[in-house]
């Protein structure tokens, strides 16, 4: 019996942030945001015969440590950042098979913009656009867009599935065979063909159609990351793919089971829903030189920089900690103040429990070692990395795989991967060993 073969992908969102843009085996010459850096990492991804090239994004600088920016612009915390949506059309036109992910937040956008933005990408790269839909906690983003408080964090994912809905209608008001461009009659499109959204929700009122031609994949792939009860089931609601964290493998067979419930519930087959896991590493000839550039990112970043990164990603000022406290203490006061708990505090709890007290400055060491994913990150021989990649694949039911990134330096690291650990994979007939389909769609459900 043939064996399920894995899907990878390829998260880029930190490669010039957390003080990766200057250790080894970076850019030379180069500083974000020159085009060409992206452009030859698309080139290195395809090479590996990668699904899809990824990247989270932000709207905001971060400013929740200390209520300042300061740090976030000093040490480069999440900034600087710009829109994706040029950087992937660049870097599909210098590739034919390789997808990208772009963020958007449905917290702040509007669904007929993306729905029309994402349905013109699509046909630009050629029906290999996915959307990656986040439910935004960052102060300085809801600054940016106009709002005073944080919404509630239930409401956010109410407003997504919303969100998602409006889009599939959109997607959908033209049919596939509904653009007839006839050169000899002049006729452009079947108007019967072409209909209403007529949408009125709680957050959303969209009458439609959308004025584009139908998307080449049908509806862009579209990914979502939720972690918590709700937001598994939002994944479960909206998602093609999910996008897993890079937690303890027992935690990724927990989520597994509870996407599988949650899209049972729904009524979809979960065989049909991969998730792909956060999985940052280091791929080298040797494992002594792997664990030498691992430990490279342990002096990335100062602890100031440590702490503007966490408080951003949480949404809450870390800065105002006393001097020790219990963890279930912080979390209970991060969720008061309508913050995310997930992220370093959730992994922490159940690592070493609910009641652990801990001091400021352990909290801290504890988060440098998040913040630059040193725990996380696995460092070793293409064999050795394809022992791990294997071991969670099986664990976690063989459907989806590996979004890996957060390496030590681009382009060094993809090399790596894609000279190194695909040959790997492809030996154990655990990945492709060549593009099947066109499609990003079609390419993420070949395995």
């Amino acid at each position: 019996m043939a064996k399920r073969r894995m899907h990878l992908g390829y998260d880029f969102s930190y490669s010039h942030m957390a003080g990766r843009w200057r250790m080894p085996g970076a850019w030379p010459g180069r500083t974000f945001p020159d085009i060409e850096m992206y452009e030859e990492l698309a080139r290195i991804a395809e090479r590996g015969l990668l699904d899809i090239i990824f990247s989270g994004d932000g709207t905001g600088v971060p400013d929740t440590w200390r209520g300042s920016r300061d740090a976030a612009v000093e040490w480069g915390v999440n900034w600087p950042r710009q829109d994706l949506q040029p950087i992937a059309v660049a870097m599909s036109r210098v590739t034919q098979r390789v997808g990208f992910g772009l963020t958007y937040s449905t917290t702040f956008l509007h669904p007929y913009y993306i729905a029309r933005l994402m349905n013109t990408l699509d046909h630009i790269t050629g029906g290999r656009i996915a959307m990656n839909m986040v439910t935004s906690t960052r102060r300085s983003d809801y600054a940016n867009f106009g709002m005073d408080e944080l919404m509630d964090h239930s409401a956010r994912y109410d407003r997504m599935e919303e969100f998602v809905d409006v889009c599939r209608k959109l997607w959908d008001s033209a049919e596939p065979d509904a653009m007839v461009w006839n050169r000899e009659t002049g006729q452009v499109g079947d108007p019967a063909k072409v209909h209403d959204v007529r949408h009125e929700g709680r957050f959303f009122k969209v009458t439609g159609p959308l004025n584009t031609p139908p998307s080449p994949q049908g509806r862009p792939m579209l990914i979502q990351a939720g972690g918590s009860p709700r937001g598994i089931r939002a994944s479960a609601y909206v998602a093609d793919h999910v996008f897993g964290a890079d937690m303890a493998l027992a935690l990724q067979v927990k989520q597994r089971q509870k996407l599988d419930e949650a899209l049972v519930a729904l009524g979809r087959d979960p065989q049909t829903c991969g998730i792909l896991w956060q999985t940052p590493l280091v791929v080298a000839e040797t494992e002594a030189e792997a664990l030498r550039r691992r430990d490279l990112l342990l002096q990335a970043i100062p602890p100031e920089a440590v702490g503007a990164y966490l408080s951003y990603n949480c949404g809450y000022d870390f800065s105002k900690l006393p001097a020790s406290f219990s963890l279930r203490e912080l979390h209970a006061e991060i969720v008061a103040s309508q913050a995310s708990p997930m992220g370093l505090l959730h992994e922490l709890s159940q690592k070493l429990g609910p009641d652990t007290v801990l001091t400021r400055a352990e909290f801290f060491e504890h988060g440098l070692r998040d913040v630059v994913n040193y725990e996380t990150t696995l460092a070793g021989t293409p064999a050795q990395i394809a022992d791990r990649l294997e071991e969670a694949f099986i664990a976690t039911g063989e459907r989806g795989g590996f979004m890996l990134g957060h390496v030590v330096s681009m382009p060094q690291d993809v090399i790596g991967i894609a000279d190194l650990l695909v040959p790997e994979l492809q030996r154990r007939g655990r990945f492709r060993t060549e593009y099947r389909y066109r499609t990003l769609k079609e390419n993420m459900l070949d395995d």
